[in-house]
């Protein structure tokens, strides 16, 4: 059976509605639909707060869902979800490098350097912000 009907039938079973279970795991109404739905999955956290809220074991939970162990798979890899965030790490400070060693080929032109680290600055917040978020 999946978890989208396993979660379903666990939450009817323990006679909650889905508003009732938003509130206990600090999620909202639309977001349990999806799990029941299966138009999303929800995380480890939230997998082990539904665990405990609907008594069940977390290998009752999960048990036969190869697309819900996958997804958490993918989330508790550290390294493979944060593949691309290196990746865009190593190509900002190599296209910074680049910027600043192609001005030393354009002596004179303060506009172009001041764009550089305008680029730098804005390029390096936007990654900032990714790293605050997945924290």
């Amino acid at each position: 059976m999946e978890i989208g009907k396993k979660l379903k039938e666990a939450r009817i079973n323990s006679g909650l509605t889905q508003e009732q279970v938003a509130e206990d795991i600090k999620v909202t109404r639309q977001t349990i639909s999806n799990w029941e739905n299966e138009r999303s999955y929800p995380d480890i956290m939230n997998v082990i707060d539904l665990s405990n809220l609907y008594s069940l074991s977390l290998d009752d939970l999960l048990k036969g869902d190869d697309k819900m162990i996958e997804h958490l798979e993918e989330n508790t890899n550290i390294v493979k979800s944060n593949r691309k965030l290196i990746a865009a790490i190593m190509i900002n400070v190599l296209l910074v490098i680049l910027l600043v060693a192609f001005n030393m080929f354009l002596r004179d032109n303060q506009y172009y350097l001041i764009g550089v680290f305008c680029f730098a600055i804005i390029s390096s917040a936007a990654l900032l912000y990714q790293i605050i978020k997945k924290l």
